[in-house]
């Protein structure tokens, strides 16, 4: 069994979601990109989602966002469900999109955290050793000058239908992460640690890529040959500061055990159970009570 999610107010993550089997289902083309920054949009004002960054590689995307609402269950669904839905109906396929487990969500503790993993996500394309520069890229990626800037994001043809209720066009703000003052310098901070990240990673490959060109060919039923590591650790918070990372995984730890407690005591028939701030699927789907929402 799962351990249950802690959603709190205002939190920022590293989002990631990987297709089934590592299939190429994403393979980047003007459709895939298309209908998922359409939905990557349409989710993120339904939900009121912050977008900070993204990467949408051929078999896995990343995401790192704010939840000011403490919605992003509610929108991980809604956009992995739809963007489903759209490329299984592009592909002619109908089986599962996405890997069985569910996505991955990181804490990221502070503003140095979020440029690590920002810089991270946008030096993936080079790291998977597919262009010597993540600029190169012909999928879904931020670059640094998208930030603070709004991107206008039409419907696609596909799928969606032209008289349903989705709207026509809608708008995608690509907004300064919380902790940062300015958006000038975390512009050039990131664009010089990119730089650091990817010389690094292209160095590890040697200077060997698969290029866009071939990337372009691919099946989208297709997966790399390599075997990717499996039952290794699935971090739920990022933060470089020792005693931070410590202080915040006990205050993890805590919920967990109060959600626990709390559990055992509403099955046993308490009544007006109290369950801890954090509380998403009970305090959204079955109304419990929960610290911190009335």
């Amino acid at each position: 069994m799962t351990a249950p999610r802690q959603v709190t107010l205002g939190a920022t993550y590293l989002v990631t979601r990987r297709c089934t089997q590592r299939q190429f289902l994403l393979k980047p083309s003007r459709a895939v990109n298309q209908v998922f920054l359409y939905i990557l949009a349409l989710a993120a004002q339904r939900y009121q989602i912050r977008i900070h960054a993204y990467c949408v590689l051929s078999n896995h995307c990343h995401i790192v966002l704010s939840d000011p609402q403490a919605r992003l269950p509610a929108f991980e669904q809604f956009l992995d469900g739809i963007v489903a839905k759209a490329l299984n109906a592009f592909h002619g396929r109908w089986e599962n999109f996405w890997a069985p487990d569910t996505y991955s969500a990181v804490r990221l503790g502070t503003p140095g955290d979020i440029l690590d993993k920002v810089t991270y996500l946008l030096a993936n394309p080079v790291a998977a050793g597919l262009v010597p520069h993540g600029r190169q890229w012909p999928g879904l990626w931020s670059g640094p000058e998208l930030i603070g800037t709004t991107i206008e994001v039409r419907r696609p043809d596909i799928f969606f239908s032209r008289n349903g209720t989705l709207p026509e066009k809608v708008m995608l703000h690509i907004s300064l992460p919380p902790g940062f003052q300015s958006t000038e310098a975390l512009r050039r901070d990131l664009s010089t640690s990119l730089a650091g990240r990817e010389k690094l990673a292209a160095r590890e490959r040697n200077g060997r890529f698969l290029g866009v060109a071939r990337v372009l060919a691919q099946d989208p039923t297709g997966r790399p040959r390599s075997n990717e590591p499996r039952r290794g650790l699935n971090p739920r918070i990022a933060l470089r500061d020792k005693w931070k990372r410590i202080e915040l995984l006990q205050r993890l730890v805590s919920f967990l055990h109060a959600y626990h407690r709390a559990w055992l005591a509403m099955r046993a028939g308490r009544q007006r159970v109290t369950f801890p701030y954090g509380t998403y699927h009970l305090r959204v789907q079955h109304d419990v009570l929960c610290v911190g929402f009335g």
